[in-house]
């Protein structure tokens, strides 16, 4: 594998792993192994009191729980690699955890395995001005990264809502992208080499820092891998020229298929913003609630628009969205003045997810895609979904790239609504596909989502996406039972099953 600056990275080798994740771990075994990565990070970096490791229960998805056997809390990426060896010797099932924001279940954690906490490897490396380009290591929050390039005129583009916690590594497993993805595009466009541990404890890179690496895109197919492949230990990213200019426009809208219309016509008239984000009345109202946002009252839907770049061009698109904005029905807009005006205007949005607590006792977050030109009707179609199942739905995405958030909300208390916003939140993720989208499009699968693999994707391309798993981790120990619906055992031939897996019968996957 290359390496970054074309020096060879210094690999830790280690015995194949052994042993089989299928079955539960004696506690004397994990005991043991314990004791084992104690030695290895100290003895205050293992965690096995049982109130404590419920900490680590779940990500920011929280419908999936699970208490880990062990955790051990990791700082360097020696020390990575030392605990995943140890892990693969004994046949454990790992997972990999950043700062726990996940909206998936990615970072689920297994009762019989251990998992390895990145969070305090939070290093910024290196800031190369010059090349634009920082190295960073996985603990690292998002926004972190943009603080830190901001003295050398540069920032770090991908910006997902949770930027201010959400970590970096955490980022590159789920090829996160944010309100400014529209844009600049998603993670994956912004990572130029890893340095990861392999399934089997050896120590590595993918990339060399630049873009130009010849070869298959390991790098590519490592991001976005939610944690299957390996664990990161640095990045290397690439930062941006902060633009000339910025403008931050509100425009409020009666109705949501106003605001569409307001969309279709800003990207059909050429202008290409930074962002364009929709929030509909009810993720409004949520907001207003927490943050007291003060977006225009009786707005049935706002519509958010960012652009950048040289100032004279910004000017010109800032009157055509002006323009255009108007004509699709807007009864107000507003233009940011400076930028406590801008962050203003984004508080709303930033905070729409946590706010939906406000006026719900519990919700499930979706994260579907659909092509722009299908917005109005699978927004009319979600609208029949909630009045049919008698759950609200609240409604805010990037609307620029057809990435939707519908927010299913439920009250957890009253038996049976839980499985019923699960059934809505299905339907939709449905309505996504019968309209060439996807089930996601920058959260991930995790375990929330497998079981709708198969309704994306045929038999044969699902065994060539495990096929590539079995080529990094041939045990399964990697974060099994995420992404897939049935895990394929390593050696199986494609297409061809023998028997129930031992994830079906315990119904924790499907079977297809």
């Amino acid at each position: 594998m290359t390496s970054l600056a074309g020096q060879p990275p210094d690999a830790v080798t280690g015995p194949a792993a052994a042993g089989s994740h299928d079955r539960e771990r004696p506690a004397a075994d994990l005991a043991a192994l314990g004791a084992t990565l104690a030695g290895i990070c100290g003895s205050g970096s293992v965690i096995t009191d049982p109130m404590e490791l419920r900490t680590y229960e779940c990500d920011g998805l929280t419908a999936h729980r699970c208490s880990p056997g062990l955790v051990v809390l990791v700082r360097t990426a020696a020390q990575v690699a030392a605990v995943v060896r140890a892990c693969s010797a004994a046949g454990v099932p790992f997972v990999a955890r950043g700062s726990g924001t996940g909206l998936s279940g990615g970072a689920l954690p297994r009762a019989d395995g251990v998992l390895i906490v990145t969070s305090q490897m939070r290093r910024i490396i290196e800031i190369d001005a010059a090349s634009h380009r920082a190295i960073v290591e996985p603990g690292v929050t998002n926004l972190a990264v943009s603080k830190a390039a901001a003295p050398y005129g540069l920032f770090y583009a991908p910006d997902p809502s949770s930027q201010q916690v959400c970590s970096v590594g955490g980022n590159v497993a789920e090829n996160s992208g944010g309100a400014h993805c529209l844009k600049y595009g998603f993670t994956v466009h912004h990572v130029t080499g890893l340095e990861v541990v392999t399934p089997d404890g050896e120590l590595t890179w993918l990339g060399d820092g630049t873009v130009a690496a010849p070869g298959y895109d390991l790098l590519a197919a490592f991001t976005g891998s939610e944690g299957t492949l390996g664990i990161v230990t640095k990045v290397v990213v690439k930062l941006t020229p902060i633009p000339q200019a910025v403008t931050t426009l509100l425009a409020a809208f009666e109705t949501m298929g106003q605001g569409g219309a307001a969309v279709s016509a800003i990207i059909g008239a050429g202008v290409l913003p930074a962002a364009i984000e929709m929030m509909d009345a009810l993720a409004i109202e949520a907001a207003e609630a927490a943050v007291a946002c003060r977006y225009p009252e009786g707005a049935g839907a706002v519509l958010i628009v960012e652009l950048d770049g040289p100032a004279a061009e910004v000017a010109g698109e800032v009157a055509a969205v002006r323009r255009l904005a108007g004509e699709a029905g807007a009864f107000e807009i507003r233009e940011a003045a400076d930028p406590a005006e801008r962050a203003a205007i984004w508080t709303g949005r930033k905070s729409a997810f946590a706010a939906v607590g406000r006026i719900s006792p519990a919700y499930l977050v979706q994260d579907g895609v659909v092509p722009r030109t299908a917005l109005p009707l699978v927004l009319d179609r979600i609208g029949e979904l909630s009045e049919r199942a008698g759950l609200r739905v609240a409604n805010v995405f990037h609307a620029g790239d057809g990435n939707l958030h519908p927010l299913v909300l439920f009250d957890d208390t009253q038996p049976g609504q839980a499985e019923a916003a699960d059934r809505l939140s299905g339907a939709i993720l449905d309505e996504c596909i019968t309209h060439g989208g996807s089930i996601t499009g920058e959260h991930g699968v995790g375990v929330d989502k497998s079981k709708f693999m198969p309704r994306m994707f045929g038999p044969e391309d699902l065994d060539t996406m495990q096929l590539l798993r079995c080529a990094f981790d041939p045990d399964g120990l990697c974060n099994p039972g995420k992404v897939f619906p049935t895990p394929r055992l390593c050696g199986e031939v494609p297409g061809v099953r023998h028997g129930v897996h031992p994830l079906v019968a315990s119904g924790q996957a499907e079977q297809f």
